[in-house]
C-alpha cells in the first residue's frame, strides 16, 4: 500500500489533463455539469490556457482539483489502492475527494468559491527560504521583529515559505540570506496565503460550507493543519472547520510527510501533474534516516520546488 498525495496550486501546466480527459469515464459523464459550474470549458482552459488563465487563483484551483481527481480514478481502475491519503493545500480538496467525503462534482462548486475568495485578497506576498531550517527562520523572525510575516508552508527540512505584507517580505530577504539561507524566492502570488490576513476569506468560506453536507471519509486523510488524520465525529463539523482553519494556518507538509513514515508508508504516488511532492517526500524521508545527507541539493532544484508549491 502507498500514500496517494495531490499536488496544490503551482504544480498546474498547459494540457495537464490531456491524456485523461477523454479516457476516465467519470470525467466524461461529468463534464457538461463541470463546465456548468465554471461557466467555461475546463478542458479547453487546461489545453490552451487562453489568456495565460490558469496563473489567476480563480481559474487554477478549479482546473488543478479536477485534474487531480482525474489522477486518481485512473490509478484506481489500474488496480492501485492507497493506505492513506494527503494533499497540499488546494490538494486536500483532491484527497477528500477521494476518500468520500464528497464527490468529485460536489468538491468543485466548494473549490469554485474558495478560488474566487482567495483571488480577492489582493494584498501581500509570499517567499521561500531555502536552506534554513523552521527553527533557523523563527530566529530571523524573531531576532528582525518581523513579527508582521507568517510562516505560510512548512515543506520540507530545507523549505520554509512565508507570508505577510509586500513590503515586508521584500526587507526580509536579506535578514535571511545573511543568516544563511541559500536562496530567498518571492513566489507569483497575488496575496498573502495561509496568513492571518486570509481571515476575511476564511470567515466568508465558512458561511458557504454551511450549506454543504460532508460524509464519513473511507480512507484516512492526513489533515494539512494537524498534519494528523482527521479524527473521528460529525464529519460536517468537522471537515468545514479544517478547511476554514487551513486558510490562515501554515500547511505542516513537512509534519504530515514524518509522521506518515514514523506509520510504516514509505511509497508515496503524486496524482497530479508533475513530481514536486514525491521529491518533498523524498527530502523528509533522508532527513530522518540521516540528518544533514540533503544540505547538497542543486538549487535550481529547490527553486522549481518553491515555485510549485504554495496554496
Amino acid at each position: 500500500m502507498s500514500v496517494f498525495v495531490f499536488p496544490g496550486q503551482g504544480s498546474q501546466i498547459k494540457g495537464m489533463g490531456r491524456e485523461l480527459f477523454d479516457s476516465v469515464q467519470q470525467f466524461m459523464d461529468a463534464e457538461n455539469d463541470i463546465n456548468d459550474i465554471l461557466g467555461y470549458s475546463l478542458r479547453e482552459l487546461c489545453l490552451d490556457n487562453r489568456d495565460n488563465l490558469m496563473q489567476q487563483t480563480q481559474y487554477t484551483q478549479p482546473c488543478l482539483y479536477v485534474v487531480n481527481c482525474l489522477h486518481y480514478f485512473q490509478a484506481i481502475a489500474a488496480g492501485r489502492g492507497p493506505a492513506y491519503f494527503a494533499g497540499h493545500s488546494l490538494g486536500e480538496y483532491s484527497a477528500l475527494s477521494a476518500a468520500g467525503a464528497f464527490g468529485m462534482v460536489d468538491g468543485l462548486r466548494l473549490v469554485k468559491r474558495r478560488g474566487e475568495l482567495m483571488a480577492q485578497a489582493r494584498q501581500g506576498a509570499m517567499a521561500a527560504v531555502l536552506g534554513l531550517s523552521a527553527a533557523g527562520v523563527a530566529r530571523v523572525m524573531s531576532e528582525h521583529g518581523l513579527a508582521s510575516i507568517d510562516v505560510a508552508n512548512f515543506n520540507s527540512p530545507t523549505q520554509v515559505v512565508i507570508s505577510g505584507p509586500s513590503a515586508d517580505i521584500k526587507r526580509a530577504g536579506a535578514h535571511f540570506t545573511d543568516a544563511g539561507a541559500r536562496l530567498y524566492v518571492p513566489l507569483q502570488v497575488s496575496a498573502a496565503f495561509h496568513s492571518r490576513y486570509m481571515a476575511d476569506a476564511a470567515q466568508q468560506f465558512a458561511r458557504f460550507l454551511a450549506d454543504f453536507v460532508f460524509q464519513p471519509l473511507r480512507v484516512p486523510v492526513v489533515a494539512n493543519v494537524t498534519a494528523r488524520p482527521y479524527p473521528a465525529g460529525d464529519p460536517s463539523k468537522v471537515i468545514p472547520a479544517f478547511l476554514v482553519a487551513q486558510i490562515t494556518r501554515p500547511v505542516l507538509w513537512s509534519e504530515s510527510v514524518s509522521w506518515l513514515i514514523r506509520a510504516g508508508q514509505s511509497e508515496f504516488a503524486e496524482m497530479g501533474p508533475g513530481r514536486v511532492l514525491t521529491k518533498l517526500a523524498n527530502e523528509v524521508g533522508q532527513s530522518m534516516a540521516a540528518p544533514g545527507l540533503i544540505a547538497g541539493r542543486q538549487a535550481t532544484e529547490l527553486v522549481n520546488a518553491a515555485n510549485t508549491l504554495g496554496v
